[in-house]
């Protein structure tokens, strides 16, 4: 992509727009970065940096867009098409891309790019991957919606591997986005405030696909039936990977162990109970970043070992403490239902659940059916606590306690909790009405335990 003097508004004054309007300036292309929040709300530091590299900076609204003011849109990846410099934009046929896509056409071509999406275990696969590629003595970074913007990743890297972590949000936006090797995880209901439908979100989940061809590899999750449609259409090789069903080619269970078919072999990988991640939601995220190495090349043998060495990652099924023989789990990335079923689904202890936030457009009727089976109370706080209270008692579960503050969850979780049993911040909800992000609540939740 030739960049010099072109004419960029970058939507969105986070992480990835700062990162994204950086890396504009450094190609030589003349920058505004623009959010809706008013300029004394920003952060001085990323505001002050930006000037001096002259990015001029609209806050507290958005510029007129018009051919002649710009020739390309830069999407934050959290932030609707809807509004109304997009509506513009397209409007006078003015291109749109995502930071992610941005990050694609200005990396180096000696760097590769892996690319796993699907709406729960997305972070843990990504992270696990970029573990056996580094395991496997290959210069692997992850980034994307893990944490890192791409655009300031791939501008440190001029060879190597890069594992990215794909939203729905950032897929919206790609053009060019072309993964060697991609994985899908499973959908659920999510994200619906802005996707309007399951059709939609499917199609946007669907686009990692998109560029792929007949040389490219795609790991598809052969036990979610919504993700197995997508396999008929995939331009890529399809490998499935499954925890139920025997496959000619690809990643499964036998008798209890991870074991890779390929052209006629059977590779042993490790023995199920060896992976160090809990629950069956970790092992379908193990199975896909597994196919996903073997596929780049990476040995059996490594793919094994790491998977008995990957810690997890952080606010994801992470253990926060053991007090008195209480269990404190941070799940604080459960921003869904599916996703909190499968943290429950992992205990066998008495559980005492703290859960809610803001409502992603998700319901309820089938988490309160599992809380009722496998939980001992539920703490609920935040916007949706209502929402959630509502369905569980529709199950005849009463145990429920509702409480301000996070502060006031674990104070009331504590004073129930017996020796044995787990603490669990799965909240099936956004954090945006209580926090600034989700990161921020689980570090709360874990320095609140501790204390």
């Amino acid at each position: 992509m030739e960049l010099a003097d072109k004419r960029v508004l970058v939507v969105g004054l986070g992480k990835s727009g700062q990162a994204a309007a950086l890396a504009l300036t450094r190609h030589g292309a003349s920058v505004e970065i623009c959010d809706i929040k008013p300029l004394d709300s920003l952060d001085y530091a990323l505001v002050d940096e930006l000037l001096k590299q002259g990015v001029k900076i609209h806050a507290g609204g958005y510029p007129q867009i018009e051919p002649v003011r710009y020739d390309m849109l830069v999407a934050s990846p959290g932030i609707s098409l809807e509004i109304e410099p997009f509506r513009q934009a397209f409007m006078h046929s003015i291109p749109v891309i995502g930071e992610v896509e941005l990050a694609y056409q200005i990396k180096s071509p000696l760097v590769s790019v892996l690319a796993v999406t699907g709406t729960n275990g997305k972070t843990t696969t990504t992270a696990l991957l970029e573990y056996i590629l580094q395991a496997d003595g290959r210069p692997a970074a992850a980034g994307g919606n893990i944490g890192t913007p791409l655009t300031r990743l791939v501008e440190d890297m001029p060879a190597g591997v890069i594992v990215v972590e794909m939203s729905s949000f950032q897929l919206e936006t790609i053009r060019e986005f072309h993964p060697l090797v991609s994985g899908m995880l499973n959908i659920t209901p999510d994200h619906l405030d802005r996707h309007k439908s399951m059709p939609a979100y499917m199609a946007a989940k669907a686009r990692i696909f998109e560029n792929q061809d007949s040389t490219d590899y795609a790991l598809i999750n052969y036990d979610d039936e919504l993700v197995r449609q997508l396999a008929a259409n995939c331009p890529a090789k399809v490998w499935f990977f499954s925890q139920k069903q025997p496959l000619q080619q690809g990643v499964f269970l036998a008798d209890g162990e991870i074991v890779i078919a390929h052209q006629g072999r059977i590779h042993p990988i490790c023995k199920q109970n060896e992976v160090l991640l809990r629950g069956r939601h970790n092992m379908e995220n193990a199975l896909c970043a597994a196919g996903m190495a073997f596929c780049y090349g990476v040995r059996p043998e490594v793919i094994g070992s790491a998977l008995k060495t990957f810690p997890g990652v952080r606010h994801r099924m992470e253990e926060a403490a053991n007090i008195d023989g209480v269990l404190y789990i941070n799940d604080s990335k459960a921003t869904n239902p599916d996703s909190v079923i499968k943290a429950l689904e992992a205990f066998d202890q008495p559980i005492i659940l703290i859960a809610g936030g803001r409502n992603k457009g998700s319901r309820f009727e089938q988490l309160a059916s599992v809380i009722k089976k496998k939980v001992k109370a539920l703490i609920l706080l935040g916007e949706a606590r209502q929402e959630i209270r509502q369905a569980v008692m529709d199950v005849d579960f009463q145990n429920i306690y509702e409480v301000d503050t996070l502060v006031a969850a674990v104070k009331q979780a504590r004073q129930m909790a017996r020796s044995g049993d787990v603490v669990l911040l799965s909240p099936a909800c956004a954090s945006w009405d209580m926090f600034q992000n989700y990161e921020q609540r689980g570090d709360i939740f874990c320095s609140l335990v501790k204390h």
